[in-house]
């Protein structure tokens, strides 16, 4: 079986380096926030010319926190995008909040800033942007709006680190950012892990005092926080990674760039668009079809993995039914929803093995 992702390769190229570190790590005594997670904050920092990151357990604690520390809670509305992972609306909810849904742009799947305004009532406190499948969503409308409407803007990057927007890093984008290092992401760790990023310094001392049960200074807790800290094995191995990161990403735009070659001339798929200010580091390499489901079983008969991201959008969930949204609210996100299909792409990826996808695909078309 070819995988649609495979984080084992990944892994196993830099398994000594990761070795290493552990033996280094449990030798220390010194398990979580120590060394390896202040040197991975910086050099974050510094990479997306930022002044602060905030490690923390995992991408949703990254949003969850983030919000909370905005002081956004019950009574309030954050605007999003229903096309993404759960966790996206989850975190809004988880703080109290509501999560109202603008419809997404047909052709990056990202939220549509026209729609954007069109949601703005009295109780919105902010926006928070999904940068899909390792592609950033279109900040200078959505900041401009933020502004007129004295809005936070909250980037859910956590597919996208490595991602640029005019020259500009993913995570530096907005007020604040937010990113996950799960295993299958373009940054990984063997776990789960994330971090925020933001360059206000009264933002990030709250986020600090939140990730560590309220406190700033040990048993003396301030307000109700929350237990998510990162861990340095996991900074460690993300330590790692990113002296990588830059090779891993090229050589998923390599193989979408093959991708994109060998499937133009298939006039029954949509090859994913990129936008011509943005860099797309492709978390997922998804194509757009009507017959997405007969092409996802004829692939696996082929032995090659396919995904479908996301079957159902975030706002027909049986857990968002109280919000009383209806099938057809947001055509282009429902449409795309019945329409892609992500193939394999991901570091270490040979083009022979690509070459079996693209081939099992142009038969898959014709039958």
């Amino acid at each position: 079986m070819i995988p649609i992702s495979n984080p084992k390769s990944q892994f196993t190229l830099i398994q000594d380096e990761i070795l290493k570190e552990m033996k280094s790590i449990l030798q220390s005594g010194q398990y979580i926030l120590g060394e390896n997670v202040d040197e991975l904050e910086q050099k974050i920092a510094s990479r997306l010319g930022v002044t602060e990151a905030i490690g923390v357990g995992n991408g949703t604690d990254a949003l969850v926190l983030t919000l909370d520390a905005y002081g956004i809670g019950k009574g309030d509305e954050v605007i999003t995008t229903p096309f993404s992972f759960f966790a996206t609306a989850e975190a809004i909810t988880r703080v109290g909040a509501t999560p109202v849904f603008a419809d997404v742009d047909k052709e990056t799947y990202n939220i549509d800033p026209s729609q954007i305004v069109k949601k703005i009532s009295s109780a919105t406190k902010a926006i928070l942007p999904v940068h899909l499948f390792g592609q950033p969503a279109d900040m200078d409308k959505i900041n401009t709006i933020a502004a007129e409407h004295a809005l936070v803007v909250i980037e859910d990057a956590c597919q996208a680190f490595g991602a640029t927007y005019k020259g500009k890093q993913a995570g530096a984008l907005g007020d604040a950012a937010c990113f996950s290092f799960f295993p299958t992401k373009n940054l990984p760790t063997m776990g789960d892990g994330g971090v925020i990023t933001t360059s206000d310094p009264h933002l990030a001392k709250r986020l600090r005092t939140l990730r560590a049960h309220g406190s700033y200074k040990k048993y003396f807790h301030h307000e109700i926080g929350y237990n998510s800290r990162l861990d340095e094995i996991h900074a460690a191995i993300i330590l790692i990674g990113l002296k990588h990161l830059d090779d891993w990403n090229e050589q998923r735009r390599k193989l979408a760039r093959r991708y994109d070659k060998h499937l133009k001339d298939i006039a029954t798929i949509k090859r994913p668009h990129v936008m011509q200010d943005a860099s797309h580091i492709f978390h997922l390499y998804c194509i757009e079809s009507e017959n997405r489901d007969k092409l996802a079983e004829q692939l696996n008969k082929n032995d090659i993995q396919t995904g479908v991201y996301y079957p159902r959008c975030i706002h027909l969930q049986e857990a968002y039914h109280t919000l009383g949204y209806q099938t057809g609210d947001f055509p282009i996100a429902e449409s795309v929803s019945g329409r892609l299909l992500a193939i394999p792409l991901y570091p270490g990826l040979s083009f022979d093995k690509q070459d079996e996808v693209i081939f099992a695909l142009n038969k898959a078309v014709k039958e």
